[in-house]
């Protein structure tokens, strides 16, 4: 076995809970836009998914732009309220720019900072995501030496862009890194399919669902050590 040189991390439900920061990032975004023009038409959230989808299925890059889709949304939202192409193209950008800042308040699992200063200290580190989280905005850019989000190989793992990029970044073998994530399809399965190791990061205990061998998994970043068990 050659000898594990990088570690690649997810971060959405990997370093963080995401759903709670997306929550309030939505609700404190419309609040502040309502404050400026008055009341919007939301919509439910199955329209607001509609909504989403429909936007994508026009447009195949909002699949990956997350910004870009976020963007669009404010578009239409706000475009039967503002008839001045100026300023609905302004207010959008501010919008996204506030809805980014409130994205990037996020809570750290217990153990995530103390993992990644002992684990950068022996490997190199990298960042593979689909969303659009900022390393530098969040304070943790000295442990990594990239950051690969899906805006930049324009494609969703499983799919091969991130791992592809990773590869090629680092200049390794696929089994000389180690990627690890939350998703057992999306990190887990494309990680093993790009030819590298992975590990399961299962904080909520769920039931391993895929018709292969569960792979090195822990649930406490208190536990990272486990990660370096596939590099014995």
């Amino acid at each position: 076995m050659s000898k594990v040189q990088l570690i690649t991390f997810d971060l959405d439900d990997t370093f963080w809970d995401i759903g709670p920061v997306i929550i309030n990032a939505e609700m404190t975004t419309r609040k502040w836009l309502e404050e400026k023009v008055g009341e919007i038409e939301w919509g439910t959230l199955q329209s607001f998914l509609e909504l989403r989808n429909q936007l994508a299925k026009n447009d195949q890059s909002l699949n990956w732009d997350l910004g870009k889709l976020r963007r669009e949304i404010f578009r239409v939202k706000l475009s039967p309220i503002i008839s001045n192409s100026k300023e609905l193209e302004d207010l959008v950008n501010q919008a996204f720019d506030f809805f980014l800042n409130k994205r990037h308040e996020v809570v750290f699992y217990d153990g995530v900072i103390d993992a990644l200063e002992a684990l950068s200290t022996k490997y190199e580190l990298g960042v593979l995501t689909n969303g659009n989280a900022d390393i530098k905005r969040l304070g943790i850019d000295k442990y990594f030496n990239f950051s690969i989000s899906s805006a930049d190989v324009k494609s969703n793992k499983p799919e091969e862009g991130h791992f592809k990029k990773a590869l090629s970044n680092s200049k390794l073998l696929p089994q000389e890194v180690i990627h690890v994530g939350d998703h057992q399809i999306n990190d887990v399965t494309g990680a093993l399919n790009a030819g590298m190791h992975a590990v399961w990061f299962n904080k909520d205990a769920a039931e391993w669902a895929q018709n292969y061998n569960q792979p090195t998994t822990f649930s406490d970043w208190y536990n990272y050590q486990k990660i370096e068990e596939l590099s014995i």
